[in-house]
């Protein structure tokens, strides 16, 4: 859609994404560049907020995640932005294809299956923090262009697939599970603040780091946490150590991402700001709107 100024001003306003893919699970960077200085950039998209930061004077960017439970077929994504001529808008379309997950069969401990009734309030204490530090980020982008895996190793068990423990099916996998023996580092993606560094039930040691803007990373299983809540982080500081605590079949790191509250693939975040890299101008589909 084309907002054409009450000047009648050419459009100045320019929409672009980069994307490894367009399918449930994906990380979606946007970018809004204009001609003129803004002063303001918001947005939504698959059905959430965004977070605009600005790089200059005229782009503006952020990511946006496609949740797992996105439906597939035409998404819009709404721009609204203010600067010396006024406020424009602008719709940019995205077509969303459909994306097909395996399953994963794992034997673990049965009381992190069914667990005991004296564990269900600390479960419940835990889960409920961590979505008020979801719910809480600092809407202030910590991290810069790209980021990078915590642990170099492969991934065992791949982002999405759906589990089974002990024959019960459960939730699908909001991570990446990355094998390495016990003790090896593991260091923050990105630059951010730890919203919560403790020992919970099923994720057992872990660090959950608040990137910014909506971003967030998840790190499970910990043998040892180095880092206390309220730290600064810098890109590729040590957070902690490889280990096999809470719901595991062995050593291994559990990396998850949330972006702007939607499951995502890690390696998604990690192929789409490697592919933009710093100071990237984007590529895509362009939308337009005047100032």
């Amino acid at each position: 859609m084309l907002a054409v100024s009450a000047a009648g001003r050419q459009p100045t306003l320019t929409v672009t994404h980069e994307a490894r893919s367009l399918q449930p699970g994906e990380v979606v960077l946007l970018e809004v560049r204009a001609l003129q200085p803004l002063t303001a950039v918001t947005g939504r998209a698959f059905g959430r907020d965004l977070r605009f930061t600005q790089v200059t004077e005229g782009e503006w960017q952020a990511l946006a995640g496609i949740d797992l439970d996105v439906a597939p077929g035409p998404q819009v994504v709404d721009v609204r932005a203010q600067g010396r001529g006024g406020p424009v808008s602008d719709q940019y379309p995205l077509s969303i294809e459909a994306k097909q997950f395996g399953t994963r069969t794992l034997n673990v401990d049965p009381r992190f299956v069914t667990p005991p009734k004296s564990a269900l309030p600390r479960i419940e204490r835990e889960r409920a923090r961590v979505a008020e530090a979801l719910r809480s980020g600092r809407p202030d982008r910590y991290w810069t262009l790209p980021f990078a895996a915590p642990l170099e190793a492969q991934a065992v068990s791949s982002f999405g697939v759906r589990s089974v423990f002990n024959g019960k099916p459960r939730d699908p996998h909001g991570g990446a599970d990355l094998a390495s023996p016990e003790g090896a580092p593991v260091y923050a993606p990105n630059a951010g603040r730890v919203a919560i560094a403790a020992n919970h039930y099923f994720s057992g040691n872990m660090v959950l780091i608040d990137h910014g803007a909506g971003v967030f990373s998840i790190l499970a299983h910990l043998s040892r946490i180095d880092v206390g809540e309220g730290a600064t982080l810098r890109h590729g500081d040590l957070v902690g150590l490889v280990g096999h605590t809470g719901r595991v079949t062995g050593p291994h790191l559990h990396w998850a991402v949330r972006v702007g509250g939607a499951r995502v693939d890690p390696y998604s975040l990690l192929a789409v700001t490697a592919q933009a890299g710093p100071g990237s101008r984007g590529r895509g589909a362009e939308g337009s709107g005047s100032l």
